[in-house]
């Protein structure tokens, strides 16, 4: 039996990157001291998330952020020193992306080796895209835990995207997010607040329809006027939370035999191969009707 740990981070970062990367570096050295080969870090973790979203329908910001993220290279110095302190561990990484004029919301899996697998955030929740490009594609790709793909915060409400990584042999899903709370009708307890709910309802969603065990990261606290709903977990392909930071900051972790636990879960119901794509209709909804 091969046992492969896995763990999840919920915690604040703001635009301090030197700050970010001591965050990141002792993180790591606490994951490595429990033989941990995968850890992720929530979305935007170098360089922070956006100050403010917009909540009109029309996907403008009633407010402009104070400041931007700082964009980086794939090849810059901030992912290098990522993969200096990752060594032997996969570490999974949120940064706004240059590529040329370009910037995208980025999640980035490091090694020593280097940056082995990239995902652009491809849904853009209210007016996101007025500071970001959106991705185009939905791919997996080999690292050294296995087959894994990575999702950016919003991506996961698409039942979609966590399916095409899965058709492209994802075993492990990592899902980075800077999720807040709502900011229409928040509760005083995060912890009860409707958009915690609904990130957490995704995440079992997710694992459990495409039969994958899900990491789920986010930001905790506070940044401009969000506030963040943290709940970083590892979710087994049966839905099952197997830990959870619950709201505030922390690392969630499981042991798991990545061939046992996805071939029980699987073995009689293996719900990618019991599809029937033939009987899925395509076309898009406009206005509430197929077009």
């Amino acid at each position: 039996m091969t046992t492969t740990r896995l763990a999840a981070v919920a915690d604040g970062f703001g635009r301090d990157v030197e700050q970010n990367l001591a965050q990141i570096a002792t993180y790591v050295e606490a994951a490595r001291a429990q033989d941990v080969a995968l850890l992720a870090f929530p979305e935007a973790c170098l360089g922070g998330y956006l100050s403010v979203l917009g909540s009109g329908r029309d996907g403008t910001h009633a407010d402009a952020p104070e400041d931007l993220p700082p964009a980086m290279d794939l090849d810059g110095p901030e992912l290098r020193r990522v993969a200096e302190v990752a060594g032997d561990m996969t570490v999974v990484v949120g940064l706004c992306e240059a590529d040329g004029t370009a910037r995208y919301n980025s999640a980035a899996a490091v090694t020593g080796d280097g940056v082995v697998g990239v995902h652009r955030k491809v849904h853009q929740p209210l007016g996101e895209g007025l500071y970001y490009d959106a991705g185009e594609e939905l791919l997996a790709f080999d690292s050294p835990v296995g087959r894994m793909g990575l999702l950016v915060c919003y991506d996961k409400a698409f039942p979609e995207a966590a399916r095409a990584l899965a058709l492209d042999d994802a075993r492990v899903i990592a899902c980075i997010s800077a999720w807040p709370a709502s900011r229409t009708a928040g509760a005083g307890d995060v912890a009860d607040d409707r958009w915690t709910h609904r990130f957490n309802l995704f995440d079992s969603a997710r694992a459990l329809e495409n039969q994958v065990v899900w990491l789920a990261t986010n930001q905790t606290g506070t940044f401009g006027s969000l506030r963040f709903v943290g709940n970083a977990k590892v979710v087994g392909p049966g839905g099952d939370v197997l830990d959870t930071t619950g709201t505030g900051p922390g690392m969630a972790l499981a042991s798991l035999d990545l061939d046992d636990v996805l071939g029980t879960a699987r073995r009689s119901m293996f719900h990618l191969r019991d599809r029937r794509p033939d009987l899925y209709r395509a076309g898009e909804l406009v206005g509430g009707a197929r077009a």
